[in-house]
C-alpha cells in the first residue's frame, strides 16, 4: 500500500520531444527532488533526448547525477570562495556571479550569469570591464541570464536579453554562447535570428517535466475505512465527527510531503478572498485535503501524519474499499512518492 505516482511514459516523453523541439539546444535541468521524479530518472530521460548537457542546483546535486549522467553537468548556484569543496569530475561546469567568483575558480569551466531584472545574482554592467583579465585564467563555456516569470510592467524579455548583449558586446568579451531561462519559444527564436553568431541555450526544467499536466498522476492507496457517528471522538486529539461518516487511512502523509505548500503570490479579487476563506478556515481546524473521492476533495479528519493521511468522508459518499486509490493533487516538487510506475 503506497502513495504511487503513476507516468504515462509515452505521453510524457512526447511532450519532451515536443519541448525539444521548440527550443533548439535545450538544456535540461535537474534539481531539487528531481521535480519529482528524482535524480536518477531524469538524468535517465536526459541521456534519452541525447542532451550534451545537465543543468544541477547544487555541488551536491552535481556529486550524487554524476554517475547516472554522462554529459557535462552545469551547477547552477554560483561559486562562492569559502564554500565546502565538493569532489567532482572535469566535465562539471560552475556558474558565477562576480569577478571575484571568476577568480577563484582558475582553471575551472565557468558560465558567468549576468544581473537581470530579477536582482537575485548575477555581475552588473559596471564590473564587466574587470572581466577580460578575470577570464584569462578560466575556460569560459558562455555567459547567462535568468529571467522572471512575470512582467507585470509590460517589459519585453527578448528587450532585456538584447540590452545584456549589446553590453557584453560593447565590452568585448566572447559572445559564442548564451544560456537562458524563462524564454517563451518564439522570443528565443528572435533572439537567435538577430545574434546568429551567438548560441542560445534554455535551460528547462518545469516547463519540460511537468508542462504536460496530464502524462502524471499521484494516487494514495486506501490502508483502513472506519465507520463513526456524529460526535464520537477520533484521532491523536480526538476530536468529534461532525456527522456520520467515514475515516478514511490514506498511504500519503508528511514524509512524502502531503499537507505542505508553497507560499503563492495571489493576483486579483477572487484568489485573493480563497485565500482568505481557506486561512480562515484553518483557524477552526478545517484543512482541505489534496485527496478526491466521489469527485470531491476530501477534508482531512486531522492533521497528516507522518507516512498516512486521515480524511472525513460524510455517509452520503460512497465507502471507500481497502486497497482502492485516491487521486491526490500534490506538487510535484515538495512530493516524495513511495513508487513509481510507468503504464
Amino acid at each position: 500500500m503506497a502513495l504511487t505516482l503513476y507516468v504515462d511514459t509515452a505521453r510524457w516523453r512526447a511532450h519532451h520531444k515536443h519541448v525539444q523541439e521548440q527550443f533548439p539546444g535545450l538544456v535540461p535541468v535537474c534539481k531539487g527532488n528531481g521535480y519529482g521524479f528524482g535524480h536518477e530518472r531524469l538524468a535517465e530521460e536526459a541521456t534519452r533526448l541525447g542532451s550534451d548537457v545537465l543543468a544541477v542546483g547544487t555541488t551536491y546535486e552535481a556529486a550524487r547525477i554524476k554517475d547516472w549522467f554522462g554529459g557535462d553537468l552545469l551547477v547552477l548556484t554560483p561559486y562562492r570562495r569559502g564554500e565546502e569543496p565538493v569532489p567532482l569530475p572535469d566535465r562539471v561546469i560552475r556558474s558565477v556571479s562576480s569577478v571575484d567568483g571568476v577568480y577563484g575558480l582558475v582553471g575551472a569551466r565557468v558560465v558567468i550569469e549576468v544581473m537581470s531584472s530579477m536582482k537575485r545574482h548575477g555581475i552588473g554592467e559596471q564590473d564587466l570591464a574587470q572581466l577580460h583579465a578575470a577570464i584569462e585564467n578560466v575556460r569560459l563555456e558562455g555567459f547567462a541570464i535568468h529571467l522572471p516569470l512575470d512582467r507585470t510592467d509590460g517589459s519585453d524579455a527578448v528587450e532585456e536579453v538584447i540590452g545584456w548583449m549589446d553590453r557584453l558586446r560593447a565590452a568585448r568579451l566572447p559572445l559564442h554562447t548564451m544560456f537562458v531561462s524563462h524564454l517563451k519559444a518564439d522570443e528565443l527564436a528572435r533572439l537567435q535570428q538577430q545574434f546568429p553568431q551567438t548560441r542560445f541555450r534554455a535551460r528547462i526544467g518545469t516547463r519540460l517535466w511537468l508542462g504536460d499536466h496530464e502524462a502524471t498522476e499521484y494516487r494514495g492507496a486506501v490502508l483502513d475505512v472506519t465507520r463513526v457517528a456524529k460526535g464520537e471522538r477520533f484521532g491523536y486529539r480526538q476530536q468529534k465527527a461532525a456527522s456520520d461518516g467515514y475515516l478514511v487511512v490514506v498511504a500519503g502523509g508528511t514524509s512524502h510531503g502531503v499537507g505542505l505548500e508553497a507560499p503563492k503570490a495571489l493576483h486579483g479579487v477572487m484568489p485573493r478572498a480563497k485565500g482568505v476563506a481557506r486561512a480562515g478556515l484553518a483557524t477552526v481546524n478545517r484543512n482541505l485535503s489534496p485527496f478526491v473521492w466521489g469527485g470531491k476533495q476530501r477534508w482531512f479528519a486531522e492533521p497528516p501524519h507522518m507516512q498516512v493521511s486521515i480524511l472525513f468522508v460524510p455517509s452520503d459518499a460512497p465507502e471507500p474499499k481497502v486497497g482502492e486509490e485516491l487521486v491526490a493533487h500534490l506538487r510535484h516538487t515538495t512530493t516524495q512518492f513511495d513508487r513509481l510506475v510507468d503504464r
